[in-house]
């Protein structure tokens, strides 16, 4: 049966038909089928939802410091948030720099857990810059300041007083990015 559209031509109606069906790929797991069975890129669904439940639970200093740095608003570099390296989360990073920078409060003082942390990261040729969350509050300029230092590594190599904390990792100073 055909119909006529308003400039009187024909046309034939679509068949109500179901959409054909793709069947499923043969591979039993991601990734197998590309390559020599290697792992293909994509999202972990755990880390991803690990992540999302984190950047949910930020609390002021983290919010008012993201504010800062979202949208490479830092004088061009881009920053994510709870970004995973390895079993930890770090609550800022700027991939291009390796630099992870974190945002704590009181609960973190002398913690054991936090050192073993920047430990890893460091290992893993990131460099970890550590603020109060009060620090970020009150001194946002010094802290967004301190962060263009690290990332243009003006920063000596170990820093650690009262108010921040940094760890350089091993390729710290050799390139500028």
């Amino acid at each position: 049966m055909f119909g006529r559209h308003a400039n009187g031509q024909s046309f034939a109606p679509l068949k109500d038909k179901e959409p054909a069906l793709t069947p499923p790929s043969p591979r039993s797991s991601r990734g197998e089928g590309k390559g020599q069975g290697q792992r293909m890129r994509g999202p972990e669904i755990e880390t991803t939802g690990r992540a999302r439940r984190l950047r949910q639970s930020d609390n002021d200093a983290e919010n008012a410091l993201w504010m800062e740095l979202r949208g490479r608003r830092l004088n061009g570099h881009k920053f994510v948030r709870q970004f995973p390296i390895g079993n930890y989360f770090a609550d800022f990073a700027c991939r291009d720099s390796q630099l992870v920078v974190e945002v704590d409060g009181r609960q973190h003082v002398d913690s054991k857990y936090d050192q073993t942390r920047d430990r890893f990261m460091v290992s893993n040729d990131w460099s970890v810059l550590r603020f109060w969350n009060v620090d970020v509050l009150k001194e946002r300029d010094a802290v967004l300041e301190t962060i263009l230092a690290a990332i243009e590594q003006r920063l000596d190599r170990h820093i650690e007083t009262s108010e921040l904390r940094f760890i350089a990792a091993r390729s710290y100073g050799e390139t500028y990015p």
